[in-house]
């Protein structure tokens, strides 16, 4: 029997089989796409997937392949400051096509020993209490502990489980392409966005750019062909630019929906099987490598039989809220983007806000994941919340979690005791030093995703947490 068998081949997919692949779970990953082709899809990664990159020491290669950005705001067309408060060793994102990420992640999921099989379409599944059958297009059958669906929007495992899937209906939707271009766009784009903020065009490597371009019904159809993209390009712009060699061509609506329930048994739902809404603010696929960070740990303490009984079921407390702020932020932009004078004007105050103090840290922070605090149950107000990296006798702290274990920022003279085949120990002898000086320093508790689950002196204290989260 396969430890974890995951649905799905994209980026959260392949994160998640990356991250379980640490802890030694066997994974088989499923792929629909017989082979891995360029998608007109996600364009950057957000400050706390960066970190998440740092987390697991895989942001070299990542930036290898990318580039660096913190211009703007991330708040639809409001041309917010970039903020210099936010709280964080990484206060950039970056720019990188989604198929990049997806050969990254996918190459790290291989090195470490996960079985990726593309070709191979999941038809449906059936669970019993010691396991899932998953049931393939050519008739055969696989059995799995766990299964994950991290197989889009039109998840079939979410459908298998029979999981509601609720949300808005879109009342715009856009096209979306990426295509080579023998016309210069720049003069008709900039007259055309002076009423139309949801058109533009962005160039990128290799001669290849982006244009993004209201469409002129609401469809929840296949996918438009590169033909009918042309034809509206025409229509709207009355030009096509030139338009040739689509390397992708996509539609993506205003409307949103939310999975009722991210765990029904052993089938857990993860990314766009979980939750889609319109990519303005660039956060989805962000989004789904959260969620793969979140539940990978978790998974393999389950797989390894020493997971606490409440930790599996976290994933959803955790991670369903999350997925609803970002609905909502979505629905916001959605708004700003409206062609009419009232918006406008709303457009244009927002503008004057975000130059307030702390206004563009809190923004982008929804936006960049940054602020996201989990709900741990502590008045605390750290608890929940990621700890950003930081020095650590002239080391790194992120250095310390490329393993994927539970970490003690030790900063008092504790010790992780019977835990420490599942949490490491990392004296901050500089805090030390200082706590005869009144800083009166505490220790942290880190869970493998860089969430503190504890703050504070007392050993007692500390392996109640450590058991709450480690395990007995």
């Amino acid at each position: 029997m396969i430890d974890v068998l995951i649905v799905g081949a994209g980026p959260t997919g392949t994160m998640l089989a990356a991250e379980l692949q640490l802890h030694g779970v066997e994974v088989v990953v499923l792929e629909k796409r017989a082979s891995a082709t360029w998608r007109a899809g996600g364009l950057g990664l957000h400050v706390r997937s960066v970190e998440i990159l740092d987390q697991r020491g895989l942001l070299d290669r990542f930036e290898a392949e990318a580039t660096r950005f913190s211009v703007g705001g991330p708040l639809a067309a409001i041309p917010l400051p970039w903020p210099d408060d936010l709280e964080t060793a990484h206060p950039y994102g970056l720019a990188i096509r989604q198929e990049k990420i997806e050969r990254l992640l996918t190459d790290r999921a291989l090195e470490l020993g996960a079985d990726l099989r593309r070709g191979v379409e999941v038809t449906g599944l059936d669970q019993d209490d010691d396991g899932v059958t998953v049931t393939l297009a050519d008739g055969s059958s696989l059995r799995a502990r766990y299964v994950v669906g991290a197989d889009g929007g039109r998840s079939v495992v979410r459908a298998a489980v029979g999981v509601g899937f609720r949300g808005e209906p879109s009342t715009a939707d856009t096209y979306l392409a990426d295509v080579e271009l023998t016309e210069d766009p720049t003069a008709v784009v900039a007259e055309l966005r002076k009423t139309h903020l949801r058109f533009g065009v962005a160039p990128f490597e290799g001669g290849v750019s982006r244009v993004i371009l209201p469409a002129a019904t609401v469809s929840d159809g296949p996918q438009p062909t590169f033909e009918e993209f042309r034809d509206r390009l025409r229509e709207f712009a009355g030009t096509d630019f030139g338009a040739h060699s689509p390397r992708g061509v996509s539609r993506f609506g205003t409307g949103d929906r939310l999975a009722d329930a991210y765990r029904v048994g052993r089938v857990f739902l993860a990314g766009d099987a979980a939750h889609v809404h319109p990519p303005t603010g660039g956060q989805g696929l962000n989004l789904g490598l959260q969620d793969a960070v979140n539940l990978g740990w978790k998974l393999a303490a389950a797989v390894a039989g020493w997971a606490p009984e409440h930790l599996l079921d976290s994933y959803e407390a955790e991670r369903r809220p999350v997925a609803e702020g970002v609905v909502v932020s979505c629905r916001a932009m959605v708004a700003l983007l409206r062609e009419d004078p009232q918006t406008a004007a709303l457009r244009t105050l927002l503008t004057e806000v975000g130059q307030l103090p702390g206004v563009s840290a809190h923004l982008t922070g929804r936006i960049a994941a940054t602020g996201v605090r989990y709900d741990l149950g502590s008045d605390d107000d750290r608890v929940g919340r990621r700890l950003p990296d930081v020095e650590v006798d002239s080391d790194r702290l992120y250095a310390h979690l490329h393993e994927g274990r539970g970490l003690l920022l030790d900063r008092t003279g504790l010790s992780v005791g019977a835990w420490s085949d599942r949490v490491d120990r990392l004296p901050d002898r500089s805090s030390m030093q200082h706590a005869d000086r009144g800083s009166a320093p505490e220790s942290l508790l880190l869970r493998p995703d860089g969430h503190v689950a504890w703050a504070g002196d007392d050993q007692r204290e500390l392996e109640e947490h450590l058991a709450r989260w480690f395990g007995a």
